[in-house]
């Protein structure tokens, strides 16, 4: 009986090729020409108005040479390594005694995630209420006698950055601690079994072999914790607006600052052609993570 051939790989699923082409299309001319403009723009002296009138590197100089873009870096910085930190390990130890088959769990889920339903101007303005001397945690504290008690994070400009931290750790943590879950419901109840024969301890079991199984879920919360970090802008901005002076700028706050205030278009985009090339820091390793790994393998 003669075999039915085959359609070449190029025509198999012509349909959803076809319908995915406007997306593909838009991807391209927005995200990707969007990329090439502001590149090629951050390299003219555009003020109000984009103008290609070239200037070098005098953009990149006059951003590297600002006090504002190095605070809003050590800032990035600070915030990045904590948020990431915090993040995986709080998400983690939290998805672990969920897994443990405790009562209410959809309920402590629930709770846990919520916060990740608030937009960031949301969760900014009201960890401002929480963080405010006269009537958050500290006015609190002292109504009820420790009159000595002082947490204003928000108001020193040593600490500042580590007000937004908690804001962004109260509003992120849910949304790795679903994503730890669901890798840990993926386990094989047959290895939990295998290790308490064995009489491995139960952080042992975590350590070495459940972490290591749940790889990829690691590897897709750190792309998406990263990405989050670099164009963190809603939270600086509704807790203290870069403040005390410029105590809590941001990159992404610097971009807006320079383009729609200061009027500097060309300064905004090098700044944010720097932001992409940190993103790409991120994506690149990631890339060859997922796929040039699989290859080798």
């Amino acid at each position: 009986m003669a075999q039915t051939r085959r359609p070449p790989q190029l025509f198999r699923n012509l349909s959803a090729k076809i319908a995915a082409i406007p997306m593909i299309a838009t991807a391209l001319v927005v995200f990707t020409g969007g990329t090439i403009w502001t590149i090629v723009y951050s390299f003219t002296n555009s003020k109000l108005l984009p103008r290609l009138n070239f200037v070098g590197l005098d953009q990149y100089e006059r951003l590297w040479a600002s006090r504002k873009w190095l605070i809003a870096l050590e800032n990035l910085f600070i915030y990045g390594i904590l948020s990431l930190i915090l993040s995986l390990v709080i998400g983690f130890v939290l998805a672990a005694l969920l897994d443990q088959k405790i009562r209410f769990e959809n309920t402590f889920r629930s709770i846990f995630l919520y916060p990740f339903a608030l937009s960031f101007i949301v969760t900014g303005l009201v960890w401002q209420w929480i963080l405010d001397p006269n009537f958050g945690i500290q006015g609190v504290v002292r109504d009820l006698g420790w009159e000595s008690f002082t947490f204003d994070p928000l108001y020193s400009q040593d600490i500042v950055i580590y007000g937004i931290l908690i804001a962004g750790l109260w509003q992120g943590t849910g949304l790795i601690m679903c994503l730890m879950l669901a890798g840990l419901r993926g386990i094989d109840e047959d290895i939990w079994k295998a290790a308490r024969v064995d009489g491995i301890p139960i952080w042992k079991t975590y350590l070495f072999i459940v972490i290591p199984m749940m790889r990829p879920v690691f590897i897709t919360t750190l792309v998406l914790i990263a990405s989050g970090i670099v164009r963190v802008y809603d939270l600086v901005v509704a807790q203290t607006s870069g403040g005390p002076g410029i105590a809590s700028e941001v990159p992404a706050k610097y971009v807006y600052d320079a383009m729609f205030l200061s009027q500097n278009l060309g300064q905004g985009f090098a700044g944010s052609t720097m932001m992409l090339l940190s993103v790409l820091i991120v994506l690149i390793p990631w890339a060859y993570l997922e796929f040039g790994g699989k290859k080798h393998g």
